[in-house]
């Protein structure tokens, strides 16, 4: 089973794909730490006077516009190029941002469910950074509007209803 898992910043995706993951042994990862390790540190390592990896990847907070404008200039052939190397080597694709590249991947059929993780108390982000309409396209959206138990308890939930 293949699933996308989209979300707002902050709402929780990474957490919840975790969970998902030590429930039911799903593998997942994250659309920046891929397009990290394949090809943003190269392009902004002297722009930004990078030092390693890691500092590029904990900076991508402040250029999430550019994250985004990046990841759709490595996609600008197939819009579906990215979640593609992701899914070779994980079940779960955390993270996708634009309608563009879900829209394709929906047309290739590479996604067998696209989860939403939603968290009202947080302030959704432009569409320059996040342009997906998680009402639109998801089949579930979990709830992250409590504390961690509970959403503990929904994602739990979900991987029943999911084997």
């Amino acid at each position: 089973m293949k699933i996308l898992l989209v979300g707002h910043k902050r709402n929780g995706k990474d957490t919840v794909a975790q969970m998902i993951t030590d429930e039911i042994g799903l593998k997942f990862q994250g659309s920046s730490m891929a397009a990290a390790k394949i090809f943003i540190y190269d392009e902004l390592k002297e722009k930004y006077n990078y030092k390693s990896f890691e500092e590029c990847f904990e900076d991508r907070m402040n250029h999430r516009a550019e994250w985004h404008d990046l990841i759709c200039d490595y996609n600008i052939d197939d819009k579906s190029r990215l979640a593609k190397e992701i899914l070779k080597d994980s079940d779960i694709y955390v993270g996708m941002r634009s309608n563009a590249e879900l829209e394709e991947c929906q047309r290739q059929g590479i996604f067998d469910l696209i989860i939403g993780v939603y968290d009202p108390r947080k302030e959704e982000e432009p569409k320059d950074s996040f342009d997906i309409d998680i009402w639109k396209w998801c089949d579930f959206i979990i709830m992250n509007n409590s504390d961690l138990e509970t959403l503990q308890k929904r994602v739990n939930l979900f991987c029943k209803i999911l084997k």
